[in-house]
């Protein structure tokens, strides 16, 4: 069976671990080199052998993805862009991208992208081994109804005594958990954070920051807790966009 060389360009890790499970679901698809820095991709991408597939975050500091693809893209047959905003999508597409992913993803989503551009998938041996990116939980509120939850579409955690409220980008979930046995499982991922005692937050569902205040793309608004102060300023150090230009 052919393999097809793949690359991942993303500032966050937990996307890196995220898209590495997903990748190594697909028999095809061999995963030849991460990268969390994007100006170390470009150097070594610019200097290196053609790849099948490059996997390319947009938003991340130092350079664009955008402005990454430009310089890359002829060392790639394929490239497919992932973003957690939708007003890229554009952009994507003038940049010359061959798919525009947005984040939160399924693995069912990547698998499908990546099968219309690889015709080995129509042999019909395709993502037999898909990662586990869901949970179960039951559901209080629905006679302990069990509930699919897929880790992706975690906005927040909110500790409720002895539930947690369990936010998602489509429903509210209470079940009968500890904040602190949710977060073992959570903290797994690399995608979620806590700045607050009574919150876990998933990372890439931060719409705004102001002053001390998170607010989620849910319209759910979370004050940072003074004990979680000097995280919240690494973080925000570490994601922060800066220019050294004088205002």
């Amino acid at each position: 069976m052919k393999k097809f060389e793949c690359i991942i360009i993303d500032d966050e890790q937990f996307a890196v671990d995220w898209l590495k499970n997903y990748i190594n679901a697909i028999p095809t698809l061999q995963l030849v080199k991460c990268y969390t820095d994007p100006l170390q991709a470009l150097l070594e991408i610019c200097n290196g052998h053609m790849v099948d597939l490059i996997l390319l975050d947009i938003h991340m500091p130092k350079i664009t993805g955008i402005d990454l693809c430009k310089e890359i893209r002829k060392k790639t047959k394929k490239l497919i862009f992932s973003t957690a905003y939708k007003e890229y999508g554009f952009e994507a597409y003038e940049a010359d991208g061959d798919a525009y992913l947005l984040k939160p993803f399924t693995f069912a989503k990547f698998a499908g992208t990546v099968a219309k551009f690889f015709p080995a998938h129509e042999e019909g041996k395709i993502p037999i081994n898909p990662p586990d990116d869901f949970f179960f939980v039951k559901n209080k509120e629905e006679h302990l109804k069990i509930i699919k939850i897929n880790y992706a579409e975690v906005v927040a955690v909110e500790s409720k005594q002895n539930y947690v409220l369990i936010h998602t980008l489509r429903k509210k979930v209470l079940t009968y958990m500890s904040l602190t046995e949710i977060s073992k499982i959570l903290n797994q991922l690399q995608n979620f954070v806590q700045f607050q005692r009574s919150f876990i937050i998933g990372k890439i569902h931060i719409d705004s920051i102001d002053g001390n205040t998170i607010k989620m793309v849910n319209g759910l608004q979370i004050t940072v807790g003074e004990y979680y102060r000097k995280d919240f300023s690494v973080f925000l150090a570490e994601k922060l966009i800066k220019t050294g230009r004088k205002r």
